[in-house]
């Protein structure tokens, strides 16, 4: 598969469903805190891993653990803020501060890898972010301590990402899923064990299992899709994901359709085509999963 069509299009599927796992926690109501949910979607996860992939092999056995572990750490406060946050802010003020992992990841990449990234690259990254921004109507508001959590959850967002590129050279999806899972069972688990909370009906008890199917798949696809992008591309990737919610609550959740909705998703859409057409100018060699030119490519992107 051509690196250009195999990174936008893992990232932009995981995107969907996480458009899905959204309308999910957003369906489960308030009883349940951010806790709660990640107690819920990293036990589940480590359930459904370990199930599928550990019959045959130990599925905990990876390549650098210690990084493993750290950007499961990472991750895992990443979820665990980005929840906070909402709860503690107006949504719009809360997912605006936190996508800016982007850039983060950016910042991160340059610091971490030395990756260059160029001047209409960064223009792509600030049209996603100002998208972002329109579509959500940011209006600074709320405590000071949710808009910090907010963005230390952006930070430790674009940290995780970026960490993802070392990993994916000699982990798969799974394992690198799986770790996170398992750093963020150990990080809800005391919350989740003083105060749970059970569900209690019907749906709640399905919509419980929903999050965790679609949280696996929707991260199983995103880890492959890094394996195709550099971290800050994929998480510009992944920024549609605020389109697909607001379609979503247009036409399931009478949500209006201003002209915030069309410029703001009009400003991601086209930049994020911009930059995969960048991309694909930049790498024109065919990638495959564990192929030699693969290797070679994701070795010598840090200098383009």
């Amino acid at each position: 598969m051509d690196a250009a069509v195999a990174g936008p299009l893992f990232m932009l599927a995981s995107a969907l469903l996480y458009t899905l796992l959204n309308l999910q926690v957003k369906l489960l109501g308030p009883a349940f805190s951010a806790w709660d949910i990640g107690f819920y979607r990293f036990a589940g996860g480590i359930l459904v891993l370990v199930a599928v992939f550990g019959r045959r092999r130990n599925p905990f056995r990876g390549h650098n653990t210690r990084l493993l572990l750290i950007r499961g750490g990472t991750g895992s406060i990443a979820f665990i803020c980005m929840v906070t946050a909402i709860q503690r802010l107006p949504i719009s003020t809360a997912l605006v501060i936190f996508y800016s992992f982007p850039a983060f990841s950016a910042v991160f990449s340059y610091f971490i890898y030395g990756e260059r990234v160029g001047k209409l690259e960064i223009v792509c990254i600030v049209g996603v972010l100002a998208g972002v921004g329109i579509l959500f109507d940011f209006q600074p508001g709320g405590e000071l301590l949710g808009q910090v959590i907010a963005l230390i959850g952006g930070a430790f967002a674009g940290l995780t990402v970026t960490l993802i590129r070392t990993l994916r050279e000699q982990n798969g999806p799974v394992i690198i899923y799986l770790y996170l899972c398992t750093m963020g069972f150990f990080v809800t688990a005391p919350m989740f064990a003083l105060q749970p909370t059970l569900p209690s009906t019907p749906t709640e008890w399905a919509m419980i299992p929903g999050i965790v199917f679609t949280s696996v798949t929707a991260q199983l696809l995103m880890n492959q899709g890094f394996f195709y992008c550099r971290g800050w591309e994929g998480g510009v990737f992944m920024s549609s994901e605020v389109i697909f919610t607001a379609i979503v609550g247009i036409a399931f959740m009478g949500d209006p359709a201003s002209w915030r909705f069309w410029a703001g998703g009009v400003a991601v859409l086209t930049s994020i085509v911009a930059l995969n057409r960048l991309k694909a100018i930049a790498v024109p060699v065919a990638m495959t999963p564990g192929s030699d030119s693969a290797g070679l490519v994701a070795k010598g992107r840090s200098g383009d």
